[in-house]
């Protein structure tokens, strides 16, 4: 274990101001924001590595209390927790200043592959890169099922819970926000009338406490709760969270893409429990068969290039909305559309986690040892392994195969391939990432970039075009 060899000594008490000096904290935050890939978990390991391990600012126990509390709501609980933590250290400006940096270089990224996409999508070229990245991704997103259903699913009731929240989404068409409401409310009755049936999933509390931190735990940033303190916080947020919506109708009207994206990425980030795997599939959905923003497979590319992007993976949301309003942009240039629609999806995904924050965080420790909340937790991670399946299938049915159709049979609703459809080289490569990301426990970056060298060699070939 390295430690910081010049650690910074607290500068105030828990009343207030900087733990750190705040210009030290700016770097360390922005040195975080160039490592977070690899989806949550990595961008978790990336701030516990440095925070906990290496410079020592925050204890372990108290680092996993934020996180239980982010794992709680709604959004990228990765980018809440470099928040929380931010505001834990630094106060308010350090949770702002945290969360910013956390996800600025993926939107700068994405932005410009978003750019590259759409000028340059149909070449033969970019069809091949493409070709190796959605396997990949298929390889990837199986992977995240069998990590989160290891933790989750505990006994044969989180299992089960977990299989009909799939059948659900998968074969009943349950609106995404219903499966996870049902699940938090079936975890909670569990812990009520069968409590037992819970107890042998471990919390948070069996993890290690790590090395001692240099600031104790008594010392951080707190602020009094209040119900003033809460109000204000609240209107503030909202109306900052909301503004540029109200603005874009009023400018654009209310059946413009740019007004469509606002509301409807505004209602997703309230919905989004258990992180951008467990959400994709509803937004794909959406985006695919109600607003027509992209086809099927341009989902799968999007997200191809939010795993290739540092930042949160929810992130993927901006290349959806680039290429709903450049495709529709009103009476506004294309690029000019794509632009504002990504940057104002980006606004109305992100700015809630702050609000969550310095909404929630004054109250959070009333939140520690609370069985009933953690049990409605327990719950909606059980589903979200059933959710995470569903975007698998999905994903699967729109890359190894050209063409699927759907079967309906009473309340029942399947999408079945169409088996003479099957896309050999993705199949192959699909299988190839499927070893590199099981069997030699290869990073997600470094798969991707075998994956899409193996798609370009295959568009030299003219196996795929």
């Amino acid at each position: 274990m390295t430690t910081d060899p010049h650690p910074a000594a607290p500068a105030t008490t828990a009343s207030g101001g900087d733990l750190i000096p705040f210009r030290t904290a700016v770097r360390a935050w922005f040195a975080i924001s160039l490592q977070t890939f690899g989806g949550p978990a990595g961008q978790i390991a990336v701030m516990q590595r440095t925070l906990v391990d290496e410079k020592r600012w925050i204890g372990q126990r108290r680092f996993l209390h934020a996180l239980n509390y982010c794992m709680l709501l709604p959004g990228p609980e990765a980018q809440q927790l470099a928040v929380y933590t931010g505001w834990l250290l630094n106060g308010f400006r350090g949770g702002l200043v945290a969360g910013t940096l956390f996800v600025l270089p993926g939107v700068v990224a994405l932005l410009v592959l978003s750019a590259v996409y759409v000028a340059f999508g149909d070449t033969t070229a970019v069809t091949a890169l493409f070709a190796g990245l959605a396997p990949a991704v298929l390889a990837i997103v199986v992977q995240a099922v069998v990590r989160v259903g290891r933790r989750a699913l505990a006994g044969p009731a989180l299992v089960v819970l977990a299989v009909v929240a799939f059948l659900a989404l998968a074969v009943l068409g349950v609106p995404f926000p219903v499966v996870i409401v049902a699940a938090g409310v079936v975890g909670w009755a569990l812990h009520r009338w069968a409590p037992h049936l819970l107890a042998a999933r471990a919390g948070h509390g069996a993890e290690p406490d790590g090395p001692p931190p240099l600031i104790a735990d008594d010392a951080l940033h707190v602020a009094t709760p209040s119900g003033r303190r809460t109000l204000l916080t609240l209107v503030v947020g909202v109306v900052v969270w909301l503004l540029p919506v109200v603005a874009v109708v009023v400018f654009t009207g209310t059946d413009s893409v740019l007004a469509q994206q606002g509301v409807f990425f505004s209602g997703t980030a309230l919905v989004t429990f258990g992180g951008a795997y467990a959400v994709l599939a509803y937004v794909a959905q959406r985006a695919v068969e109600t607003y027509g923003w992209l086809a099927p497979g341009e989902m799968v590319r999007g997200l191809a290039l939010a795993e290739t992007t540092p930042g949160p993976l929810i992130m993927v949301v901006q290349f959806v909305a680039f290429l709903g309003a450049y495709r529709d942009p009103g009476g506004l240039d294309p690029w000019v559309a794509a632009v504002v629609a990504a940057l104002l999806t980006t606004w109305v995904t992100f700015v809630p986690s702050f609000l969550f924050i310095f909404l929630g965080a004054p109250y959070v420790e009333r939140l520690r040892g609370n069985a009933p909340l953690s049990a409605a937790l327990t719950g909606i991670t059980a589903a979200v392994v059933g959710v995470i399946a569903n975007l698998a299938v999905y994903f699967a049915l729109h890359t190894l195969f050209a063409t699927s159709s759907q079967v309906v049979v009473g309340g029942l609703r399947l999408e079945v391939p169409e088996l003479a459809s099957v896309q050999p080289v993705a199949v192959v490569i699909a299988l190839v990432a499927a070893v590199l990301v099981f069997r030699l426990r290869w990073s997600v970056l470094r798969t991707l970039g075998v994956c899409a060298g193996l798609g370009a060699v295959a568009g030299l070939l003219g196996l795929v075009g």
